[in-house]
């Protein structure tokens, strides 16, 4: 039965806004005739020419710049794909998209979909994909070469090896129920099987066992400020970010919600959340507060517990238990503290500060990026980075459990443990079937990719 091409797509494949140069990507099999229309003669393949834009219906020009014509299926979408590559005013875009939505057979692309067309060619598959997303939203170095390490197929590497094996150990187990009236073929076949999955399952384990640092690294580490009013949580936000980001005053309970900026320390993503004091009377706003206060530092991968230097209270609260492992004492305005002031014994591990004069800052973002860094790691090994993913390879290391400890003389029950757990790892990078997921990998994107 015939099916007809999908229609020829285009959109600004660069960011929006004002800039010296726009790529506007055309992709299907009518890219080449929409190159002719507006901009022809079309240039050899691969090879960038200066071409005058024109109306393809008035002649009008509309711009000059470089033009690229890309047949498939050499092209990042497998198809044939021209750029016309732009100066990057808003009315030159604009005038240029929509000459090209007066062609028969163009349509604007939606979302994802150029990448979309990219993973159903073959080109790139859905891991790669994902690492793409991250790629284009990657805001640190750290981010950076995370992933670019996913889009370049790291992962994928590492899932289509472990899923060979399990291939391999349902094709010995396969050929032990073929031929099970010969012998101890059937016996022999199982453990050899069996062999393979005692190998692959702690790698799978050690591979979850990662204290979920490629999500942390993706998404950022989460620092929360806590501690009672009036202790420089505010202060030290607004230092951290360099800008007034969160309203700083001597009246106790100014902070009712939480306030979050985004910082790059070395490379990693940090991302700091300033909460409303804690103490025990307050009105019902500020308990609100003080309750996203403690959800923030439940959340939170590191928490700061800030006092003041003249009254510090070097013990957390006992709302602040369930966090204590994961808590660094700040001791603040250590300039206030004169000769005339008891001395005070102060825990072995409190950092001393004062966001005022700026003594002991430095050390603090120091300590808070070594915490970080120990958390994240900069590990050769690929890294989970997605829910997604880590579900599925908790999916698979539960069928690889339940074949070791399933009755090895129910064959087929045991097969299809492996069978599904071959599935799990199949679903990220999308070799089953995996309608149910590509929405919402490909909605990540934006109009031109």
């Amino acid at each position: 039965m015939f099916e007809p091409s999908p229609p020829t797509i285009f959109a600004l494949a660069s960011a929006p806004g004002r800039a010296g140069v726009a790529v506007v990507r055309i992709s299907g099999d009518g890219s080449g005739r929409a190159l002719d229309a507006v901009a022809g003669p079309r240039p050899a393949p691969r090879k960038a020419l200066v071409r005058t834009v024109r109306h393809p219906q008035s002649g009008a020009h509309l711009d000059r710049g470089l033009v690229l014509w890309l047949p498939g299926p050499k092209s990042f979408t497998g198809e044939d794909v021209a750029e016309l590559h732009l100066h990057g005013g808003r009315a030159v875009v604009q005038a240029v998209l929509a000459a090209l939505a007066l062609l028969p057979g163009l349509r604007l692309a939606e979302p994802g979909e150029f990448a979309r067309r990219a993973f159903e060619a073959g080109k790139i598959d859905l891991a790669e994909v994902e690492g793409l997303a991250d790629l284009i939203d990657a805001e640190t170095e750290g981010q950076r070469r995370q992933a670019l390490a996913q889009a370049s197929g790291a992962l994928s590497d590492l899932y289509d090896g472990w899923r060979a094996s399990l291939v391999d150990a349902l094709a010995l187990i396969e050929a032990g129920i073929d031929f099970s009236d010969e012998g101890d073929v059937g016996a022999r076949t199982f453990a050899e099987a069996t062999a393979v999955i005692r190998a692959l399952v702690p790698a799978v384990n050690h591979h979850l066992d990662d204290g979920h640092r490629g999500e942390i690294l993706r998404e950022g580490f989460r620092v929360a400020l806590v501690g009672p009013p009036n202790a420089g949580k505010s202060s030290l936000l607004n230092a951290l970010a360099k800008r007034n980001a969160a309203i700083v005053s001597a009246e106790a309970g100014t902070t009712r919600d939480v306030i979050e900026v985004r910082l790059d320390l070395g490379g990693l993503p940090i991302v700091v959340s300033d909460t409303a004091g804690l103490r025990e009377a307050a009105g019902e706003i500020e308990q609100e507060g003080m309750r996203r206060s403690l959800a923030v530092a439940q959340a939170a991968d590191l928490v700061l517990w800030l006092t003041d230097a003249s009254h510090p209270q070097t013990a957390l609260p006992p709302v602040l238990g369930a966090v204590a492992d994961k808590t660094l004492l700040v001791l603040n305005k250590i300039d206030l503290m004169t000769g005339g002031t008891a001395p005070v014994v102060l825990p072995d591990d409190m950092v001393p500060l004062s966001v005022a004069t700026g003594e002991g800052f430095d050390a603090l973002v120091k300590r808070i990026a070594v915490i970080a860094s120990e958390r994240i790691g900069h590990h050769a090994e690929p890294a989970l980075t997605q829910v997604r993913h880590r579900r599925l390879v908790e999916g698979c290391r539960d069928h690889l459990d339940a074949f070791l400890a399933g009755d090895p003389d129910a064959v087929e029950l045991r097969a299809e443990d492996l069978r599904r757990a071959a599935d799990a790892l199949g679903r990220i990078t999308g070799r089953v079937d995996v309608e149910d997921v590509l929405d919402q990998v490909f909605g990540r994107f934006c109009i031109g990719k």
